[in-house]
C-alpha cells in the first residue's frame, strides 16, 4: 500500500488521478474507506490525499526540503479526501482530479498489524507481539501468564527510552504519532515533522510532541494517534472520549501528559520529568 514504491495498488491509483478508476483489491478498499471515515471524523484535519503536501517535503527521503509558498500554495487544493470515490461492486478506486496522491501512510501499518495477529491467532500462537515500529500489538499473554508491557517513548529522548509503561493482553496495541519520528532540521534551524496542517501545508503546530492510543484495533489506533495529534490537546480528546475501547495518552512540549478517562487503568507513567496534568 506504499504511494513511494513503483508497482503498488496506490502508486497505480495514484498514476491515473483524473483519467480512470483503478481496480484495487479488498484491503485495499478497506485501508482507504477507513482512512476517509477519519477524515470526515475530525473535519479533514486527517486526510490520507495528504500525498501531494507529502511529496513536496520528501521528509524522511532524499532530497527533504522547506516547498515554496507557491508550492504550497498549488497543492493544497489536491487535498480533497471528499472527492474519492472508493465503488465496491467494481472494485475500484478513483482519485477524480490530476495531481491528486493517496497516502495511506499514517493507517496501512495499523493494518498490517491486525493482519498478522489474525494469521497468528489462526495458528494458534498463544502469546506474541508485533513490533512494527510505533505500532506494537500483543497476542494473548506472555509466558508466564502475565500480560504483556509495553514502553511508551520518550519523544525528547532516544528511541527505546520510555516515559511509562501500559499493560497490555488480548489482542490489544499501542500506537504513537510523534514529532521525533520522521523530520529534519532547515537552515534556518526549525524543526518541520512529518505530520500536516491540511489547511496550511506546513506541520502541525499545537504544543503536542505525541499522542499515544492504547486499543484493541491496530487500524484504529493507527489513523486515530494522528488525527487526535493533527486535532490538538482539546479537540483530540474530546474525540477519543467518544470511542469506546479507546485511551490516549497526549504529552505536549512542556512535558505534560493528559490522559483520557480510562488510560490510567492501563498506563503508569514512570519517568520523574513527566508530569500528569489534568485538561486545561
Amino acid at each position: 500500500m506504499s504511494a513511494n514504491a513503483a508497482g503498488t495498488v496506490v502508486a497505480a491509483i495514484n498514476e491515473a488521478a483524473g483519467k480512470t478508476p483503478v481496480a484495487a483489491p479488498a484491503d485495499v478498499r478497506y485501508v482507504t474507506s477507513k482512512a476517509l471515515w477519519y477524515a470526515a471524523r475530525s473535519g479533514g484535519a486527517f486526510d490520507p490525499t495528504i500525498g501531494p503536501i507529502v511529496k513536496l517535503w520528501n521528509i524522511g527521503l532524499d532530497g527533504e526540503r522547506v516547498p515554496s509558498a507557491e508550492e504550497i500554495k498549488a497543492a493544497l487544493p489536491l487535498v480533497d479526501y471528499g472527492s474519492v470515490r472508493i465503488d465496491d461492486a467494481a472494485g475500484t478506486v478513483f482519485l477524480p482530479r490530476a495531481g491528486m496522491l493517496l497516502d495511506l501512510g499514517a493507517i496501512a501499518k495499523g493494518y498490517a498489524a491486525d493482519e498478522v495477529a489474525r494469521v497468528l491467532l489462526e495458528k494458534r500462537v498463544k502469546g506474541a507481539v508485533i513490533d512494527l515500529g510505533g505500532n506494537v500489538k500483543v497476542v494473548g499473554k506472555k509466558p508466564d501468564g502475565s500480560p504483556w508491557r509495553i514502553g511508551i517513548q520518550n519523544p525528547f529522548d532516544e528511541r527505546g527510552e520510555h516515559i511509562g509503561i501500559a499493560t497490555l493482553e488480548g489482542g490489544a496495541t499501542v500506537v504513537t504519532s510523534g514529532v521525533y519520528e520522521r523530520y529534519f532540521i532547515a537552515p534556518d534551524g526549525t524543526h518541520y515533522h512529518h505530520i500536516f496542517d491540511t489547511g496550511t501545508g506546513y506541520s502541525v503546530r499545537n504544543g503536542l510532541v505525541s499522542v499515544t492510543i492504547i486499543s484493541s484495533s491496530s487500524i484504529d489506533a493507527d489513523g486515530l494517534s494522528t488525527t487526535l495529534f493533527s486535532l490538538g490537546l482539546k479537540e483530540g480528546m474530546a474525540l477519543a472520549e467518544s470511542l469506546e475501547h479507546v485511551e490516549a495518552v497526549f504529552i505536549d512540549e512542556e512535558k505534560r501528559v493528559y490522559l483520557s478517562s480510562g488510560a490510567a487503568e492501563v498506563f503508569k507513567l514512570g519517568n520523574a520529568e513527566f508530569r500528569l496534568t489534568p485538561l486545561p
